[in-house]
């Protein structure tokens, strides 16, 4: 991703993007792995999030996209913790703690930055690192994934360093979100686990005990706008916290998938001014074992048809974004044959 200044505006309204119900019933016999007989329909899942989240109803959406277009195909999603169980369910069978047992997926939403250090193994992949991490690939961005740090309008708390002795929502254990809210609090020189008490709820329940004074502040690694946050905020006004200066030119210096970007005042009831905050990136990935014709349809099919798609982040799903802030992430055979006729690469 470069590291050039990104705007997103408030939207007019929020679509209500429901979940899709996806069902794939067949006796085994019946089922073929991801490349398999064109005669046969290939059944793939989709690891998302949590419920409350964007990548749920977003990846059900999407999931949906590929069922309709792509013979022979069918995709089914279920929720999970989002990045770092996604990441280790691409391997095999793993557990969440709310989900329970999670089967292996063939496709997976993730923060790029997250995906970059599951392929390093570094960050929560240092003590219990992926088997085989070369292994991983990457589709295509999906949409721009923005901190967005909440607190009452009404609140004394004007910086993260502010958030010293507070009550903080950092998101769900293994979630972009509390890998990110702790790079961000160790920035700003507060220890994630000794000098704040740390909650650990999906956003839309961190949202609600935001307004409900039960915390102080809530991290989220989400879209603009957020739907957690615009209906919190339709009854209690709400402030962001800016992520610029020293701090942040030091972590996007440390983590390339990091850039800057600014939300419009207006975005949200009570926030008057532009925030300046960080960006990574939601991103489709799989692994080197995904059929190489199978990869080049999932993405053509996304990027072709996003238009199609009803969730409000639809919008975002760009062919122009789908390459940015991948870093050292190797792009699947597939995928890159795709770009390379759009004349995105070389």
């Amino acid at each position: 991703m470069s590291k050039g200044r990104g705007t997103i505006r408030a939207s007019v309204a929020i679509a209500a993007a429901g979940v899709v119900a996806l069902s794939a019933c067949a006796a085994p016999e019946d089922v073929e792995g991801p490349g398999g007989d064109d005669s046969e329909t290939t059944f793939l899942q989709l690891a998302t999030g949590s419920t409350g989240g964007t990548y749920y109803p977003l990846g059900g959406e999407i999931a949906q996209l590929w069922s309709n277009n792509i013979e022979n195909v069918q995709v089914d999603t279920f929720a999970t913790g989002a990045s770092v169980q996604n990441l280790r369910a691409l391997e095999g069978e793993t557990e969440d703690a709310d989900a329970g047992e999670i089967d292996q997926s063939e496709l997976i939403m993730a923060v790029n930055g997250v995906a970059m250090q599951a392929q390093s193994s570094t960050g929560p992949f240092e003590e219990e690192p992926l088997a085989s991490p070369d292994g991983i690939r990457a589709l295509g961005n999906i949409y721009p994934e923005v901190m967005q740090i909440v607190v009452r309008a009404d609140s004394d708390i004007e910086s993260v360093a502010d958030l010293e002795g507070m009550n903080v929502e950092i998101g769900p254990p293994g979630s972009g979100t509390e890998v990110a809210a702790r790079q961000i609090l160790e920035a700003y020189g507060l220890d994630p686990d000794a000098d704040i008490n740390a909650y650990d709820s999906t956003f839309g329940d961190a949202a609600t005990a935001l307004g409900d004074g039960q915390v102080d502040a809530a991290f989220g690694i989400l879209s603009v706008p957020a739907a957690g946050i615009v209906e919190v905020s339709a009854s209690n006004d709400v402030r962001l916290l800016p992520l610029e200066g020293e701090e942040a030119e030091t972590l996007m210096a440390e983590d390339p998938s990091y850039s800057p970007l600014t939300i419009e005042g207006g975005t949200y009831n009570g926030q008057d001014e532009d925030v300046v905050t960080l960006t990574q990136w939601a991103t489709l990935y799989t692994t080197s074992a995904l059929d190489e014709q199978l990869a080049y349809d999932l993405v053509r099919v996304m990027y072709e048809d996003a238009g199609d798609i009803g969730h409000d982040v639809g919008g975002q799903v760009l062919l122009e974004t789908a390459l940015d802030g991948l870093g050292s992430m190797e792009l699947h055979p597939g995928a890159q044959r795709f770009y390379e006729e759009q004349g995105l690469l070389d």
